[in-house]
C-alpha cells in the first residue's frame, strides 16, 4: 500500500529539517506559511513567511548547540489536507535537557505546508528548558 502524499511530504520535511537543508524545507512551504510554537518562552509565538520560520529554526539550532534531534515515531492524514505528526524530541541547552514526546498538526494545500500548529507532550518541561 503507497503511503499518502501528505504523509511523504511531512516525513520529507522531518528529513530535510533534521539535515539541517532550509533550502528544501523552503521549497515545500507556501511563502505566507505560518508556524505556530507554544508556550511561553522565548521561542513561544506565530511565525509568518518563510523568512521568520527559517529564522526561528535557526535558533532552535543555536540555542542547543546543534544538540537538536527530532525523531519522527509517526504521521497521520485525513485526506484533506490535514496531516498530523508524532516525534521525540531531545536536545540540551546549558546544563538543560529535554526529551519529550510532541507533534505538529499539518495543513497542506495542494503540495504546500500552509500552517504548521506545534504541540507539546509537557508545556511546563517546554516553558523550562527553553527559559
Amino acid at each position: 500500500m503507497a503511503e499518502h502524499p501528505h504523509a511523504m511530504l511531512v516525513r520529507k520535511g522531518y528529513e530535510a529539517f533534521n539535515r539541517g537543508d532550509m533550502d528544501t524545507l523552503r521549497g515545500m512551504m507556501a511563502g505566507d506559511c505560518t508556524h505556530h510554537v507554544p508556550g511561553s518562552h522565548m521561542l513561544s509565538g506565530d511565525y509568518k513567511g518563510l523568512d521568520s520560520i527559517m529564522e526561528m529554526y535557526g535558533r532552535l539550532h543555536s540555542e542547543t548547540g546543534g544538540s537538536l534531534r527530532v525523531e519522527l515515531r509517526t504521521v497521520l492524514v485525513d485526506g484533506r489536507g490535514h496531516a498530523m505528526s508524532m516525534h521525540r524530541f531531545v536536545a540540551d541547552r546549558g546544563d538543560k535537557h529535554i526529551d519529550e514526546t510532541g507533534g505538529i498538526v499539518f495543513r497542506i494545500v495542494g503540495d504546500m505546508m500552509t500552517d504548521l500548529d506545534e504541540c507539546v507532550e509537557d508545556m511546563d518541561m517546554s516553558n523550562a528548558f527553553w527559559s
